[in-house]
C-alpha cells in the first residue's frame, strides 16, 4: 500500500455524524452547502449508522470539489479485499477526492454489535494493511494512487500509518497529542485531527452540552488508554470528565475562542482539522454554526 503521493488536503473540513441522521437526499444537500462555504473536506463516521463506502458514494456523486473522508470505515465491518476494491472504485470515479480513513474500532463494538473476535489493533491493521496492498482488482484502476490514513492514537499505531498509508486521523484528542503525533509521524505523513468545539460562552451551559460528547468515549478503553497515556488522571476520566479534561477536547466560547484552538492544531503540526459541532440536538443539522465558523475560518 505505502503512503504514496499525499493528497491535495485542504486545511479545515467537518467532521458530522448528523447528516447519516437525515434521509439520503438532504444529507446531500447539505453536502453541497458544505462544499459551496469552502471547507476542505467531510468527514463521517461508520459505527451502526449508514455503511461507509456507499454513504462516500452519495456525497461525492451530490458533490464536485470537497473531499469525501471516512472517519472510520471500520475494519471489522468488511475484509481487505472488499475495503480495496470500493476504495478503487470511488477513487477511479472521482480522483482526489475520496479519502479513506480506517479504524480498528472498539471491543465492545466489534464483539457485542458484530459478533466478531477483537485482535490486537496494531498487528491486525498491519495484517489487513498487507492484505489489502495484495488484493486483486480487475477493474478499471484509478488514475492517482488511493490515499489512506489510519485513526492512529498511541505511538506504535502512529508508526504504522507513516510506515504503511498516507498518515493519521487521530480523534477525540487535546492539541498536545498534536504535538506528539507529528513527532510520532515525521514531516511528511499527513496529520487530520478532530476537533469538537461547542459555540456557547455560558461555561456551565457549554459544559452540559460537551458533557453529552465526552461522556460516551469515556466508556471506550481506546479513548481512555491515549488520555492516561497524554497524563490525564482517573478523576479527569470518570463520567463524563473532569472540567480540565472537557475543556481541552471540546473547544467551547465564542467563535475567536474556538477558531483560536482550531488553529492551535495547525500550530502544532496537524495538516488539516476536522471540525466537529456539538449542539443539544445531536440529530440536527448545526447549519448555522457551519456558516459561522466558515466564515471566521476560510475567508
Amino acid at each position: 500500500m505505502g503512503p504514496g503521493p499525499l493528497m491535495r488536503l485542504g486545511s479545515i473540513g467537518v467532521w458530522t455524524n448528523t447528516l447519516d441522521a437525515q434521509p439520503a437526499l438532504k444529507a446531500q444537500e447539505a453536502a453541497q452547502e458544505l462544499e459551496r462555504l469552502g471547507y476542505a473536506a467531510i468527514w463521517f463516521p461508520e459505527s451502526i449508522r449508514r455503511e461507509a463506502l456507499s454513504n462516500a458514494g452519495l456525497l461525492l456523486a451530490a458533490t464536485s470539489r470537497i473531499v469525501v473522508a471516512t472517519g472510520i470505515s471500520n475494519i471489522y465491518a468488511r475484509d481487505a479485499m472488499t475495503m480495496a476494491a470500493g476504495q478503487k472504485t470511488l477513487a477511479e470515479a472521482y480522483p482526489g477526492r475520496f479519502l479513506l480513513g480506517l479504524g480498528v474500532s472498539h471491543q465492545p463494538n466489534v464483539e457485542q454489535v458484530r459478533g466478531h473476535i477483537y485482535g490486537k489493533p496494531v498487528a491486525t491493521m498491519r495484517t489487513y494493511l498487507e492484505a489489502m496492498s495484495k488484493a486483486p482488482y480487475e477493474s478499471v484502476e484509478p488514475p492517482e494512487k488511493p490515499q489512506t490514513v489510519l485513526a492512529a492514537l498511541g505511538p506504535n499505531m502512529l508508526k504504522l500509518a507513516a510506515e504503511l498509508t498516507s498518515g493519521a486521523h487521530p480523534y477525540f484528542v487535546p492539541v498536545e497529542h498534536t504535538r506528539q503525533a507529528r513527532e510520532a509521524l515525521g514531516p511528511k505523513a499527513i496529520l487530520a485531527p478532530e476537533q469538537a468545539v461547542v459555540l456557547e460562552t455560558d461555561a456551565d451551559r457549554a459544559r452540559a452540552i460537551a458533557r453529552g460528547h465526552t461522556q460516551h468515549y469515556l466508556r471506550l478503553p481506546n479513548y481512555v488508554n491515549n488520555l492516561r497515556r497524554l497524563g490525564y488522571t482517573e478523576e479527569d476520566v470518570t463520567g463524563g470528565g473532569s472540567d480540565r479534561l472537557v475543556d481541552d477536547i471540546v473547544a467551547w466560547g465564542d467563535l475567536d475562542l474556538v477558531t483560536s484552538r482550531i488553529r492551535a492544531h495547525l500550530e502544532a503540526g496537524a495538516d488539516h482539522v476536522c471540525v466537529q459541532v456539538i449542539a443539544e440536538d445531536q440529530r440536527a443539522l448545526p447549519r448555522e454554526e457551519w456558516r459561522a465558523l466558515a466564515e471566521q475560518l476560510l475567508t
